[in-house]
């Protein structure tokens, strides 16, 4: 087959999977678990060698005209260079092991047909997104993860966790797609086109009227989907839904997606230096406040969560420095490293019967229950902190290396107050990293108290997957230089400033906090709370599910835990309960949009209510009276009948009478 027919198979074969899947779930259950994972593995297959057929070269390019439109053309189009091929490569192989973790961790669940097809839907959405070469069609993928991300994050829809965070999910992001819609069409008008190719000619060529203006109205969808501040505050809420919905969210779909578009684009973003000025601002708060947020929170994948924001933050900085090469660079190391932690939590989860680690802390031997989680998320978490040699050491010192670039003036494209605003905000956020990093491994495998409840052995699908992850882990960051080709042949070598500091920084964060940690774990150790007694052979599912509930049900809500003995509380100081409560962003949003439009719906019922129902009750009352009046004259009795003719006929003759008079006399 040509690599372009391959091309096409790659996002079919889970579209097709998740249609059959649907049809299936209820007549032949039978096929639901081959259905998730065959097209999703054969995809993959397919991925991995179109990128190797492209090998970093040659862009692939194949369109045809999808319907005539009048104006401007839309065509059904492939655009496949070097982030292409290794995005897609990244998109099915994390789906790939979702959807095997997802047969172990939902085995019990009677609505596993529909995740499982839903699943695989939204990885087709992605990788229409990653493979398309026009942006209509683009925004169709982009659409469509929206809607699977509802109903997956909203798995659970008995709960209201669920519930509300599916609907703040889609409701948030939408709010991001609208000006982003907006301003592809704008950038449409200006290019003539919405072939990305077309977009990028004009723009080289200085064809852009409005660059600003598009740029930031496009951001604007980016920040939501990539879940940048001000726009990230769904993200963290979306940790109600499955752990294997979490680990595709964040690692291969979804947020990646925003990252990759402006990486895809970035010529239309250097277009303009304010809109470049802004990307670099919105980084450096996001970086910066998630990881301070992260470093409060109790409950391990609400830490991921924030985590992943940060992470997300440090993406957009090196495409703020004009660098995307390092930006995908840290997008697959990160999508690698961060779906093992999450599945890895899945684990954790399961074997403690909670999501608390102030719950963890107080639970021995809880490494030697759960050996191939413990060293796995490990491995992770020293990929997170950026610890050589793993993975998220090479990509994250290539951010900060482009960020010193830029700040220097080595950049054509980025202004350098960028590239000190990026620089400055992920030195700090390195530190922080290794902070909450450390702090999670240490409360989740080195407790001391009474030993975790026994919920049984994990499956081999689940563990499997996680040694699995952990292969790009710790290889890719060694291996990546050979990949120059993909990454517009900029040197992945990291730099030797940016490495002595990034990695100086983290490593003094690690330490501060196995110290703090050392002086909390001398004081009185207090008996476990907020764990759950499942039954040994419950499904990981169920156990994640109650011990949501019973997080909720002892602190109020699933977001911190006032814990005394937490490092993360005696580290932050006055500034944890600001910081657990994601600063008050929510607050904020609430009494500035969602009351004023409740108010604003409560005045509009009341006048539909109160005075236009009033107007329509008065005009009927009228002849509603009148026709009571008649009603109580048809009697039926013809004596009442009769008479009431003789006294009309006498009144008429005296009016008769009386006119005539006056009449005569006038």
């Amino acid at each position: 087959m040509t690599t372009t027919t391959l091309a096409v198979l790659v996002p079919l074969l889970p579209f097709l999977g998740a249609a059959a899947g649907l049809l299936l779930g209820r007549t032949a259950p039978g096929f639901v678990r081959p259905l998730a994972i065959l097209p999703t593995l054969a995809a993959a297959a397919l991925a991995i060698t179109v990128a190797v057929r492209q090998g970093g070269g040659t862009d692939i390019d194949a369109a045809t005209r999808l319907t005539p439109t009048g104006s401007v053309p839309i065509d059904l189009s492939l655009h496949i260079d070097g982030f292409a091929a290794l995005v897609a490569v990244l998109v099915v192989t994390v789906a790939t092991c979702v959807q095997i973790y997802s047969t172990a961790y939902l085995r019990d669940d009677a609505r596993y047909p529909s995740y499982a097809a839903i699943v695989s839907l939204f990885t087709s959405a992605m990788l229409l997104v990653v493979y398309s070469g026009d942006l209509m069609v683009l925004l169709v993928g982009w659409e469509v993860m929206g809607i699977c991300s509802y109903f997956l994050v909203g798995h659970y829809w008995e709960t209201p966790e669920a519930r509300s965070a599916s609907l703040k999910a889609f409701l948030v992001t939408k709010l991001g797609d609208v000006p982003f819609l907006i301003g592809l069409f704008a950038l449409a008008t200006d290019a003539g086109t919405f072939s990305i190719t077309g977009i990028l000619r004009t723009v080289s060529g200085g064809g852009l009227h409005h660059p600003t203006l598009i740029a930031l109205l496009l951001l604007a969808g980016v920040a939501g989907k990539s879940a940048q501040f001000p726009l990230h505050t769904w993200l963290p809420d979306a940790m109600a839904g499955p752990t294997p919905v979490s680990a595709l969210i964040h690692a291969a779909t979804m947020v990646a997606a925003g990252i990759y578009f402006v990486a895809r684009l970035l010529p239309v973003f250097a277009a303009s230096t304010a809109a470049m000025t802004v990307l670099a601002v919105m980084a450096a708060v996001t970086m910066v406040g998630s990881a301070l947020a992260a470093l409060a929170q109790d409950d391990i994948k609400r830490v991921l969560a924030y985590s992943t924001i940060g992470q997300l933050g440090y993406m957009s900085g090196a495409l703020a420095a004009g660098d995307r090469g390092a930006a995908v660079f840290h997008l697959l190391s990160h999508g690698a490293f961060k779906a093992l932690l999450f599945l890895g939590a899945g684990v954790v989860i399961h074997a403690a019967g909670t999501n608390s680690l102030a719950a963890m802390s107080r639970m021995g031997h809880l490494p030697q229950r759960i050996p191939d989680a413990f060293w796995t998320m490990t491995i992770a978490l020293l990929a997170l902190a950026a610890i050589p040699p793993f993975a998220g050491f090479f990509s994250k010192e290539s951010v900060l290396g482009a960020a010193e670039n830029t700040a220097l003036g080595d950049s054509a494209i980025a202004p350098a107050g960028a590239g000190w605003t990026v620089l400055i905000a992920g030195l700090l956020t390195a530190l922080l990293t290794g902070a909450y990093a450390t702090r999670l491994w240490l409360l989740a495998f080195r407790g001391k108290g009474s030993e975790a409840p026994d919920h049984g052995r994990q499956p081999l699908a689940m563990n499997g997957v996680l040694w699995l992850l952990a292969i790009p882990t710790l290889g890719f960051g060694l291996t990546a230089g050979r990949l120059t080709g993909w990454f517009d042949g900029n040197s992945l070598t990291p730099a030797l400033t940016t490495s002595v500091l990034g990695t100086g920084v983290a490593l003094v964060g690690a330490l501060v906090t196995y110290g703090t940690w050392r002086h909390t774990t001398a004081l009185t150790q207090q008996p476990p709370i907020g764990a759950v007694t499942a039954h040994p052979d419950a499904d990981p599912a169920t156990v994640e599910a109650e011990a949501i509930a019973t997080h909720r049900s002892v602190y109020g809500s699933i977001a911190s835990a006032p814990d005394p003995l937490d490092p993360g509380r005696l580290l932050l100081g006055p500034l944890h309960r600001h910081a657990a409560n994601g600063f008050h962003l929510d607050a904020l949003y609430t009494a500035a949009f969602v009351r004023p439009v409740l108010a604003a719906a409560q005045l509009v019922r009341f006048l539909d209510r109160e005075v236009i129902d009033t107007y329509v009750r008065g005009a009927s009352a009228a002849p509603r009276w009148m026709g009571a009046a008649f009603r109580r004259a048809q009697t039926g009795n013809l004596q009442t009948y009769l008479s009431a003719l003789l006294a009309g006929s006498v009144v008429l003759v005296i009016a008769a009478v009386a006119l005539a008079n006056a009449y005569a006399g006038s």
